[in-house]
């Protein structure tokens, strides 16, 4: 009999829901697409989306960016982060955040990884006076204890950044990601859990923080157009002291964005259902550990993580290429060049070299894989028996 194959395509979206398309078409229609070309009375697009993702995740102020990317770089610098400051990371992330600190002239300064895909809490402790700035990641999607956490960043003073492009959506104990520290940042890339192709927001309840996000984005004093916003005040102290570092979303992405944020509850009960399929029938398999999840995390399950922790890298990386023979695509963390979106910090030069061991071992066999909502139980079923049968295989090599 032959082997099965997987014939879906791991990084096809869903179609734009047709309310967003609706609401893109009248943008077109009218033409004024930049954020402050707006007739009398008006506010526009991308100031509603502020609005409404403000009360999405219960903040106070709330502005909408070009990219995820842009958002972490606004924070920084909305912070006051300085040429030469060390700033305290995740050693297991994406490049946009290290990249972020390294492009304000900041200093990125790693912290360990632990199984569970986490921040390792006690090598934060370690190195906690080293920095006054946390970037927190929540990579791909798993949250660590947020109250210790935030214990550890108030006895040493460390102002909190949320990297929640994984994590919109996701809670700690019911509190929104990206609603502990000062500030939290999010993106609406195509992969992430809104689709504008790029995009990203900031949140926070800091008055001072966001006026200087704003100005930062490029508001030209156009900030009383702004709906989630401090008071006119915030920005007398701070306009004429920021520069313009212009980032705005566009009233066509925030008319994409709004229909997809009203349905975003249900759009993570199915990521989550995909997630949970998986999980379930991957569990028990020998060779191949699964990431435990925190009681009190709430997640969004658009991707899946498991490690291979006994397997060499010739192992893995021959279970990959199987894999992908059969349809199935594999990311692996382990890789001493960054393929696509993975990479690891060796390959980070703008990076100085640190020592990580315990981050060294777990990503020498973390793999990781997509769930597009394009995806279906069934579809699960079959990369999981795809998974099992080719693991059973590398394990007899």
């Amino acid at each position: 009999m032959p082997d099965e194959i997987f014939t879906k395509p791991f990084t096809q979206q869903e179609p734009l829901p047709e309310a967003a398309i609706a609401r893109a078409v009248e943008v077109m229609h009218h033409g004024r697409l930049h954020r402050y070309n707006t007739l009398p009375g008006e506010y526009g697009e991308v100031a509603d989306l502020e609005i409404e993702f403000a009360d999405f995740t219960g903040a106070r102020f709330a502005l909408a960016v070009a990219s995820g990317g842009y958002a972490l770089g606004c924070a920084l610098r909305a912070i006051g982060v300085r040429q030469g400051e060390h700033v305290l990371t995740n050693a297991f992330t994406l490049a946009p955040v290290p990249g972020a600190i390294a492009a304000v002239g900041g200093v990125p300064v790693l912290v360990e990884v632990t199984e569970d895909l986490v921040i390792d809490l006690d090598d934060l402790e370690a190195k906690a006076d080293q920095a006054r700035v946390l970037l927190l990641s929540h990579m791909r999607g798993h949250i660590c204890d947020m109250d210790r956490l935030m214990e550890i960043a108030r006895r040493h003073d460390l102002t909190v950044i949320e990297d929640c492009a994984h994590t919109m959506g996701a809670a700690w104990k019911g509190v929104p990601s990206g609603r502990h520290g000062v500030i939290g940042c999010y993106s609406t890339q195509t992969y992430k859990h809104m689709n504008s192709g790029e995009g990203g927001l900031l949140v926070s309840d800091d008055p001072q923080v966001m006026a200087r996000a704003i100005l930062l984005s490029g508001s030209y004093m156009l900030y009383p157009r702004h709906r989630a916003a401090p008071a006119s005040d915030y920005f007398e102290q701070s306009k004429y002291d920021t520069p313009n570092v212009s980032g705005r979303m566009d009233n066509l992405r925030a008319a994409i964005l709004r229909p997809q944020l009203a349905d975003l509850p249900q759009q993570i009960a199915r990521w989550n259902r995909l997630y949970q399929r998986l999980e379930a029938e991957l569990a028990g398999g020998q060779g191949l550990a699964l990431v435990s999840r925190a009681e009190g995390e709430s997640y969004v399950g658009s991707s899946f993580q498991f490690r291979l922790p006994a397997f060499s890298a010739p192992m893995v990386v021959d279970f990959v290429t199987r894999c992908l023979a059969r349809g199935v695509e594999l990311k692996w963390f382990g890789a001493k060049e960054p393929m696509g979106f993975t990479s690891r910090h060796e390959s980070w030069h703008y990076v100085p070299p640190q020592s990580l061991p315990r981050s060294n071992a777990i990503l020498a066999g973390l793999l990781d894989l997509r769930l597009p909502l394009s995806f279906d139980l069934d579809d699960i079923a079959l990369i999981a028996r795809i998974l099992r049968e080719e693991l059973q295989k590398t394990r007899a090599i």
